[in-house]
């Protein structure tokens, strides 16, 4: 848990003093990621800096796990916390493996440990150890090396993480698959994380709570969903965007929403219990399944009234079918792509988990604006 009281910092210049950071409070509860967001200039790259003392602070406190940080020197302080940049600073002339080991060797660390740590991360944002432990710097895509410097800075297991705009020089589709990777990552070790972004859409996907600085001080600290369900004032809302209630399709995933009792059938069994089911279900179609329960196909209840034989010698091919676990946003796309209402979700395996439609999904939004309502 971090928790930040009263923090201020005032920066002497020639024409004044400066204020960075003004008064600003707020917790960060065990385990989550916030996201502090805002225009340039607007203190929360200092309110992060000011965490791990890399700008000292003019007055107020800082709790790491509910101990006062001003007790600490700087060593030990930094020996808590993971930091990582956008200028990722891997060293040139190290391996992987020994960038990844500098902070464990540091803490006495015997190098077996180190390098066995080294192996468990690089595994864990999906670069296999046996290609990369050796490689040099050079060696690697700059998403690589991002990746690698996200872990290097988890190497020491360090119970908070500061991240400075740390995806904010990749490319949009490295980006998405670095955030995939991280988020993944985060799901296992349950961090305690603050992040500086300039981005809203990182902001909703990355964040558990989105903290919005202006001139210093925190006009909103809240969940994702309430900021875009809620904006506090006229500030947040033009920041946030006017297309604010499309970002709150990332909060919610197909699986959410889907109905799992749709109505699925063998497409070898019957055509006439196929049109029963759908009947019963009042959906005028249903998806059909191979052995394996994968979807392969649809019936409406047009196709098999009255109908003798088996499912199959009637069935359609499906439009196309989408992840449980995608967002809405994602299935929104694919329906508009192959102009449907509906779509079969699937497991990871491709198996058919059920059926996620169009007022499903406008049901969810509305839902969701009713929780952060109450919420608020």
């Amino acid at each position: 848990m971090i928790r930040l009281e009263n923090l201020t910092k005032v920066f002497e210049t020639p024409n004044g003093p400066v204020v960075a950071a003004d008064d600003v409070n707020m917790e960060v509860p065990e385990g989550e990621i916030c996201i502090l967001l805002g225009p340039s200039g607007c203190g929360k790259t200092t309110a992060l800096k000011m965490i791990n003392r890399l700008i000292p602070l003019t007055s107020g406190k800082i709790y790491i796990d509910g101990k006062d940080t001003s007790t600490l020197n700087d060593v030990e302080l930094r020996r808590n916390i993971g930091y990582v940049i956008q200028q990722i600073g891997l060293f040139p002339n190290m391996t992987i493996e020994e960038n990844i080991c500098v902070v464990p060797k540091l803490l006495g660390w015997d190098t077996e440990r180190a390098k066995k740590r080294a192996a468990e991360l690089l595994d864990l944002v999906a670069l296999d150890p046996k290609l990369f432990l050796k490689r040099y710097p050079k060696e690697l895509s700059g998403g690589q090396q991002q990746r690698v410097g996200v872990i290097r800075a988890l190497a020491a297991d360090p119970p908070v993480m500061l991240m400075d705009e740390p995806f904010g020089a990749i490319d949009p589709i490295n980006r998405e698959v670095i955030q995939d990777e991280f988020l993944k990552m985060q799901s296992e070790l349950k961090k305690t994380i603050m992040f500086v972004s300039h981005d809203i859409d990182e902001a909703v996907k990355m964040g558990d709570k989105i903290a919005i600085f202006r001139a210093g001080k925190i006009e909103q600290y809240d969940s994702p969903d309430v900021v875009l369900a809620h904006p506090a004032n006229e500030f947040i809302a033009d920041f946030v965007g006017a297309d604010r209630t499309l970002k709150r399709l990332r909060l919610v995933t197909a699986k959410q929403v889907c109905d799992a009792d749709a109505p699925a059938v063998s497409r070898h069994g019957r055509a006439k219990d196929a049109h029963a089911m759908i009947r019963e279900h009042g959906t005028h179609v249903a998806v059909v399944l191979d052995a394996d329960h994968h979807p392969v196909g649809y019936v409406t209840e047009d196709m098999v009234e009255g109908a003798s034989g088996l499912v199959h010698e009637f069935a359609r091919a499906l439009p196309a079918t989408v992840p449980a676990r995608a967002d809405l946003r994602a299935v929104v796309s694919e329906m508009f792509a192959h102009d449907t209402m509906w779509l079969a979700c699937t497991d990871d395996s491709g198996r058919y988990v059920g059926v996620i439609t169009q007022p499903a999904v406008t049901g969810a939004l509305g839902e969701t604006y009713r929780r952060a309502g109450k919420a608020a």
